[in-house]
């Protein structure tokens, strides 16, 4: 049996940009998908801390160093430049693993930088 479980979480990843007009998907910088393991064309949960929206959608390569974040298509109507996101991965482990596995959490400053990597989450994380 597998259970589903997180595999990499940006926390608090500012957008920087909606584009309504795009196909769809939500465009990432490289840098920051490496960080958590996340990869282009992956499937990922969205969950907006200002207005409370939760999509999925597949993520986009955007250039490294850009720090970008930008949600494109419908997605681009639950989200505003400045929002606080988080972005999180998921993938099936196999059960007698799960006790073995360890996400990857970016927590990140409002300039999508990383400001600190983990491999469990606290019951309560304040900032």
């Amino acid at each position: 049996m597998f259970r589903e479980m997180m595999s990499g979480k940006l926390h608090r990843a500012t957008v920087t940009e909606a584009n309504l007009n795009y196909v769809g998907s939500i465009t990432i910088d490289e840098d920051l998908m490496d960080a958590v393991g996340i990869l282009e064309n992956e499937k990922v949960q969205v969950v907006n801390n200002n207005n409370g929206a939760r999509l999925e959608t597949y993520v986009i390569k955007g250039k490294r160093g850009m720090k970008t974040v930008c949600l494109n298509g419908a997605a681009a109507r639950l989200v505003q430049p400045g929002d606080k996101v988080i972005i999180i991965s998921y993938k099936w482990v196999e059960e007698s693993l799960v006790k073995e596995h360890l996400p990857k959490v970016a927590i990140l400053d409002e300039r999508n930088e990383i400001i600190e990597m983990m491999k469990t989450e606290p019951a309560a994380t304040v900032r």
